[in-house]
């Protein structure tokens, strides 16, 4: 049997082997290198990778912090581009887009060419770079966007910076969003906070510069950015706070309107003059820091008093826009682009107008337990130079003189005596002023006080209760109604015997107009506020077409009239209205008080004024008292340095005309009994009135404005 053989294997560990047996061994000679030298040698080499791991330490991080961002901003952008395409897919076609047009604006202007109100969403009209101060664009760029003109719709640098700032601040203090962002959202898309919209916002955003150019993205958003208080707009802003146009806005000024971007309704100085002040003087600040403007002009700008804005629009004139915007539809259709409005209306009567109002109301309305008033004057074409229609707008926008129905009370006797004269009664014509029984009514005198026999111009000069009645039952209660509706009464007005008193339900507006043909010469114009309207090129939309008026009482009858209401100024209830012109009017007071008014006219103008309380309480006024002194103020004010010309008529008296011999001083609510003696004196005391020549040769008669215009 074969000896198994043994298998040998190297070994370190017993050298004798070789010596006992021969076996295959290696010892630590034979090695390559000493056993000493290897050691050293491992040391170095740990030493020398040591230094090498602390040499690259800091530059293997940045490598790898490098090399790790650029693959997490490979997936962001991949990511991004793909959230853009997912909700990009979801929006039109672009090729679809285009900007919506800006809602349209109507410009209404005075007989002058000033003014008067902005009516829209907007409330004011677009407006072109070239056009608005150069310290506007200025002010917003250096708030809002200050690489405006360098980024291309989105701005990196900023969005990094508000990112940066919100994390420091712990809370959403910056958004980083761009003119442009701003635009397309305000143009096409709803203001909510998701990531949809903001990816919307910035495709749009790259849309608008790549289809405009920065001047005319500015420009759409300066026209369309709210700015608190209503205001859609410079133009719009610059009336709201300054009332004065965006080509007048000055630095300090145009600071404000750019601060006000960041809150419009919380930074109004409708709402918190000072803070928007403070956020004023942070736009100068930006302003300055960026080269805009130098030290001297970022002084005087700070130094500029605080801005004041009334909390909702003031001035009587915007009664005047809000009946301009009522008939503007009828009388151009749908308002689908911006229009330009010339009214009738002169702004200086206006104004005159609301002072009288508001200073008569704040010197003697708690007296008299007056708290409103309204105010037309109409000349002789029909066309309203002045309505006012309260106190005041601001805290009352209701129209109290085209909206507001009251009892005229005896403002509305002259139709009852016009009736009379028709049927062939005169001035001189006479009846007995005494208690009168009509069914079961008994119309009584103011003060209860009767004078027997009076003519019928007596009558009404002095508004005789009595007599009126009777002459109201003589002629008929629809032959009243249908006189006053040829003169231009427009309310439903009850048939029957209290009507002569005026017990039927009238607006100021319609009863002043009603008044028209005894100034004009017996003519009924179209009363109107709109004169016409263009577009803003110009281009006529509507054209108010005068026309011939219609006559609705003969030359005599309206002679006749005029005749016996000069003397209600001359000696009866109205004297307190009577300015030194020929002029003539009739006073109203109606049941307790409630209503006062005075309606008078002159050859130029005729003029409406009535006061009272919106919930009917009883005042201490009456027609001959606050009205009739409105009435005189403003009508002096209107005809300061026009040449007096007469009353149209063709009536004279049989005899002369004379007061009678007793007359009634009306003080407040108290009437005074003069004698005779008194009168005379009184009445040479006042002023001189130009003779009105009513009746005089036709060759040396001064014709009316309305028989001018007519050619008669």
């Amino acid at each position: 049997m074969a000896k198994r053989k043994r298998r040998i294997e190297p070994s370190f560990e017993r050298p004798a082997a070789r010596r006992r047996g021969g076996a295959l061994s290696v010892s630590h000679s034979d090695r390559v290198l000493p056993p000493q030298r290897r050691r050293k040698s491992s040391k170095k080499r740990k030493s020398r990778r040591a230094s090498r791991a602390r040499r690259s330490g800091f530059f293997g991080f940045m490598k790898g912090f490098v090399y790790w961002s650029l693959v997490l901003s490979l997936w962001a952008g991949i990511a991004g581009i793909g959230v853009a395409a997912f909700y990009g897919a979801q929006m039109p076609s672009a090729t679809t887009w285009t900007i919506p047009d800006r809602p349209p604006n109507v410009k209404i202007l005075a007989v002058d060419g000033s003014l008067i109100a902005n009516r829209g969403m907007t409330g004011g009209e677009a407006v072109g770079l070239h056009e608005m101060s150069t310290f506007i664009p200025q002010a917003v760029i250096a708030i809002e966007d200050r690489r405006f003109y360098s980024h291309f719709g989105i701005d990196p640098i900023g969005l990094a910076r508000a990112m940066v700032e919100n994390v420091i601040q712990g809370r959403l203090t910056q958004g980083g969003s761009t003119i442009t962002q701003q635009l397309a959202k305000n143009l096409f898309l709803e203001p909510d906070r998701t990531i949809e919209r903001k990816v919307q916002e910035v495709l749009l955003a790259l849309w608008l510069e790549h289809k405009y150019n920065k001047d005319q993205i500015l420009e759409m958003y300066l026209n369309r950015v709210y700015f608190g208080s209503g205001a859609y707009g410079v133009e719009a802003a610059s009336q709201r706070y300054f009332h004065k146009s965006a080509h007048d806005v000055t630095l300090a000024e145009a600071a404000l309107l750019a601060g006000l971007l960041k809150a419009p309704s919380r930074l109004s100085p409708a709402r918190d003059p000072n803070a928007a002040e403070e956020r004023a003087q942070v736009v100068l600040s930006a302003m300055r820091s960026q080269g805009m403007i130098g030290d001297s002009e970022l002084a005087a700008a700070i130094s500029a008093p605080a801005t004041r804005a009334a909390a909702y629009w003031s001035g009587s004139e915007h009664y005047v826009a809000d009946r301009v915007m009522e008939e503007l539809p009828i009388l151009i259709g749908n308002i689908e682009r911006d229009v330009v409005v010339h009214t009738t209306i002169d702004l200086a009567l206006q104004k005159e107008a609301e002072r009288t109002i508001r200073q008569l109301i704040d010197e003697k309305g708690k007296e008299l337990h007056v708290s409103q008033g309204a105010f037309v004057a109409i000349d002789g074409t029909g066309a309203v130079r002045a309505m006012v229609g309260g106190y005041d707008y601001a805290n009352s926008q209701f129209d109290r003189a085209s909206e507001a129905r009251r009892q005229p009370g005896s403002a509305f006797k002259p139709f009852v005596f016009m009736a009379a004269l028709e049927q062939g009664r005169t001035p001189d014509s006479v009846r007995n002023d005494a208690p009168v029984k009509i069914g079961t009514w008994t119309p009584n005198n103011y003060r209860g006080k009767y004078h027997g026999p009076v003519t019928l111009s007596e009558a009404l000069a002095r508004s005789l209760n009595s007599v009126a009645a009777q002459l109201a039952m003589e002629a008929g209660p629809k032959k009243v109604i249908e006189v006053a509706k040829r003169m231009g009464i427009e309310s439903e007005l009850q048939s029957n015997a209290s009507i002569a008193l005026g017990t039927s339900e009238v607006t100021p507006l319609e009863l002043t107009a009603a008044y028209i043909p005894f100034a004009n010469g017996g003519f009924r114009p179209q009363v109107h506020f709109i004169e016409r309207a263009t577009t803003t090129q110009d281009r006529l939309l509507y054209k108010h077409q005068g026309g011939r008026a219609v006559r609705v009482a003969s030359s005599e009858v309206i002679g006749m009239m005029n005749a016996m209401m000069a003397d209600t100024l001359r000696y009866g209830s109205g004297r307190a209205a009577d300015f030194g012109w020929p002029a003539a009017g009739k006073t109203g007071t109606t049941q307790s008080s409630r209503d006062a008014w005075f309606v008078g006219y002159t050859s130029n103008l005729v003029t409406g004024v009535w006061f009272g309380n919106d919930d009917g309480r009883p005042t201490k006024a009456t027609g001959s008292s606050l009205p009739a002194e409105a009435w005189r103020k403003f009508m002096s004010a209107a005809h300061k340095g026009v040449p007096a010309t007469p009353l149209p008529g063709g009536w004279q008296p049989a005899g002369p005309r004379e007061a009678p011999p007793i007359v009634e001083q009306a003080v407040g609510n108290a009437s005074e009994r003069l004698e005779p003696s008194q009168a005379s004196a009184q009445r040479s005391s006042r002023r001189p009135v130009p003779p009105a020549d009513v009746g005089g040769p036709p060759q040396k008669r001064q014709l009316s404005i309305m028989e001018i215009i007519l050619g008669n």
